[in-house]
């Protein structure tokens, strides 16, 4: 009964929330709930979630849905309670950020990034109804990512570039699979590791509903594409192994980027630094255009180097804000022992308000900027080749 009862809330709760006309669609109900065709999601199966300052608790499907309605972080650690604990064995490398120092390799490729490919690939990865990770829908999202990233690399890498690069899914149950692409470094003796990431996923908070996450995420997950194209096409041989991670399942509860890094905390990888881009596109009418860096849950001295970054790279100032436990997939690499940051498009109280909704598009406003989006391609860039360096044999 306590399940039926929320579920008659939340149906309450999304009847009563205004959608464009084109999102009205016919759902369906049995005796046993709800059954939605293109979903694999059994609201009535148990997971465990954990929230800030409590211990893990096992709550339904249904109620994880309810959480994320009433705003309230979590991760979903089902299959990743060990992560913590894995974190307590040592880094191999306890790394000094350095001030930045790679004006003349980073400028010229912020020359070379544009709002033409984002623009067309955000308009084509927001026409799916939803991405939502244990949709249909998702796993066709997902695939046409992975297709435009091999696209991406076909076209502007050099033959020499491709035998370095691997693109590889990392498989999840639910379907939907994390997209990693790894330009392999050339050192012999710094195995040291750089993650540039967004998650691909969106949810409405009924995520039956039509969810075309123009913002979250779709656009940051655009912008680190825009700079992996920037990237290889100025033949970019790094010095430290750099990847970009496109999760899957952040608005489950992290599990993508949970599942990644246990992976990687499990086999020793020696990850330097990691930044997530989580919705880069909004600037709110009458506010100042900034850069939000998030100051809670994140390593201060990566965070520095963050601001230092913008600083010198990127043609807007910063802001600090804080966003909350478990509010993106930096969190996850955290909680494995990792540094990690996190940039957002604006303070956390200035950051977009329709997501999660069916108005989460391109044209709900002329508050979504790509100018303003290039600023994080330019972020995403400087990150990579300031602590990737650049191989001096290209």
């Amino acid at each position: 009964m306590k399940s039926l009862s929320i579920l008659l809330s939340l149906i309450s709760f999304v009847v009563a929330t205004p959608l464009s006309s084109s999102s009205q669609e016919q759902l369906f109900f049995n005796a046993d709930g709800a059954t939605y065709p293109g979903f694999n999601l059994d609201l009535t199966a148990l997971r465990l979630v954990e929230m800030e300052g409590q211990a893990p608790v096992w709550v339904t499907e249904l109620e994880k849905i309810k959480l994320k309605a009433e705003g309230i972080n979590f991760f979903d650690i089902t299959e990743a309670q060990d992560l913590s604990s894995s974190a307590r064995v040592s880094l191999k490398t306890n790394y000094v950020f350095h001030a930045p120092n790679a004006t003349e390799r980073v400028k010229p490729i912020l020359k070379t990034l544009s709002m033409e490919g984002p623009k067309e690939n955000l308009k084509k990865f927001s026409s799916f109804r939803t991405r939502y990770y244990r949709s249909d829908t998702g796993k066709e999202s997902q695939a046409w990512l992975l297709s435009k990233i091999s696209q991406i690399t076909a076209e502007h890498a050099s033959k020499s570039l491709r035998r370095l690069i691997a693109l590889t899914e990392f498989t999840h149950p639910w379907g939907q699979n994390t997209i990693i692409v790894r330009i392999n470094g050339s050192s012999t003796d710094d195995d040291g590791v750089i993650i540039i990431g967004a998650h691909q996923d969106s949810t409405n908070m009924w995520p039956f509903l039509p969810a075309p996450g123009a913002d979250d995420d779709g656009s940051g997950s655009v912008s680190i594409l825009e700079a992996y194209r920037g990237l290889i096409a100025a033949d970019f041989h790094p010095v430290r192994t750099v990847e970009f991670h496109w999760y899957s399942a952040e608005e489950g509860g992290l599990l993508g980027s949970q599942a990644v890094a246990k992976d990687y905390r499990s086999r020793s990888v020696n990850v330097i630094a990691m930044s997530q881009f989580d919705m880069t596109a909004w600037v709110k009418r009458g506010t100042r255009e900034e850069v939000g860096i998030i100051t809670d849950f994140t390593d201060p001295s990566l965070t520095k180097f963050n601001m230092d970054i913008v600083d010198t790279y990127l043609d807007i100032p910063y802001v600090l804000t804080k966003c909350g436990y478990a509010c993106s997939d930096h969190a996850s690499w955290r909680k494995a022992g990792y540094p990690s940051v996190f940039t957002i498009e604006s303070t956390f109280e200035n950051s977009n308000k329709h997501i999660h909704s069916a108005n989460d598009r391109i044209d709900i406003s002329d508050e979504f900027s790509f100018p303003h989006m290039l600023e994080f391609s330019k972020l995403a860039v400087a990150f990579a080749v300031e602590l990737g360096g650049w191989s001096k044999t290209d």
